[in-house]
């Protein structure tokens, strides 16, 4: 008999939110994603400590013997991402989405800097362009960066996207694909109201939904990616979305799931609905943010802590170029 999992790929792509091959393996999602907590997961999972050492003894010879651990490390994060983006893609059909440093997500300029290094990076290792996306933070830098790199054929997944101003933004830089955060817009409005929120109720599901519905009605090419799910109620109440990235946790629960499972978001029905087109520039979108308590505090929220993630795996990364020089 389909499982869960059976049934919702046959309306949605299913992706892999981590940094663990043996998890694709087992789940065989059509694309993967990272950021800096699934690598430095990944990177204390001893089955992967070659793939570290090699990125790091090569960050070393080529910072020089007397260089600093933590230069090294930081040095070696690109890279490394890449290392396990190009070993993901020998798992996956599809692609895989390689963060740029969260750091960076006000400056349009260095996140295009950085992206061009990890486009070259897998070019060189002789992968396709085409099965990268490169993920940025949703501000109106971030995403005027995407714009930018959209235009030279460098596919772009934005990311801590949680309102409405942030997708339409996305949509018209004509972006590859957004990933609007589920569980975190549920987290807000629980600590927020004190309430709990099941199916479609939820919050987080009502935002994806009024983002998908707001793209098919309009005819927008940009993809809708529901991430960061706290349950699989909420993957059931987005079945039909373009792509899902869930856990593995999640994907076990689906796989191991049986029943109905009905399509629930249809492009054909939101074409017909009525819906107000919202013009978007830097002056409305920042006005919306603003405005947007929920959007402005995870976002904020987010940076934050992606950037932390990254500071914490290049402490990882200098303790173990330490340990490869002894």
């Amino acid at each position: 008999m389909a499982t869960l999992l059976d049934k919702l790929k046959q309306y949605t792509t299913v992706v892999a939110d981590t940094g663990d091959m043996k998890s694709m393996e087992k789940f065989k999602p059509t694309d993967a994603t990272t950021n800096p907590s699934l690598i430095t997961a990944a990177a204390n999972m001893p089955e992967y400590s070659d793939i570290v050492n090699d990125v790091l003894k090569e960050a070393k010879d080529k910072a020089g013997a007397n260089s600093d651990d933590k230069v090294v490390a930081a040095a070696a994060f690109k890279t490394l991402a890449v290392a396990f983006g190009r070993k993901i893609l020998d798992i996956v059909p599809g692609r895989v989405s390689t963060e740029v440093d969260a750091r960076m997500s006000f400056d349009k300029e260095k996140t295009k800097e950085q992206a061009h290094e990890i486009i070259k990076q897998y070019e060189d290792a002789g992968v396709d362009r085409k099965r990268i996306l490169i993920k940025i933070a949703s501000t109106w830098e971030g995403i005027q960066a995407a714009k930018d790199l959209e235009e030279e054929g460098i596919h772009c997944n934005l990311t801590l996207l949680f309102g409405v101003h942030q997708a339409v933004a996305c949509a018209e830089a004509k972006v590859t694909l957004i990933s609007p955060f589920v569980g975190r817009i549920l987290d807000w409005y629980k600590k927020d109201t004190g309430k709990d929120y099941q199916g479609a109720e939820d919050p987080g599901v009502e935002s994806v939904t009024k983002i998908y519905n707001y793209y098919k009605k309009f005819g927008y090419k940009t993809v809708v990616m529901g991430a960061s799910f706290r349950n699989i109620g909420e993957i059931k109440e987005l079945a039909g979305c373009d792509l899902l990235t869930i856990s593995p946790k999640l994907l076990e629960e689906l796989n191991s799931g049986e029943g109905e499972l009905p399509r629930k978001l249809d492009p054909e029905k939101a074409k017909s609905m009525e819906i107000e087109k919202i013009p978007m520039d830097k002056d409305k979108f920042e006005k919306m943010h603003a405005e947007d308590r929920m959007a402005h505090d995870k976002l904020k929220e987010g940076i934050e802590g992606f950037s932390k993630a990254l500071e914490e795996l290049e402490e990882l990364l200098a303790k173990r170029v330490k340990e490869l020089g002894k």
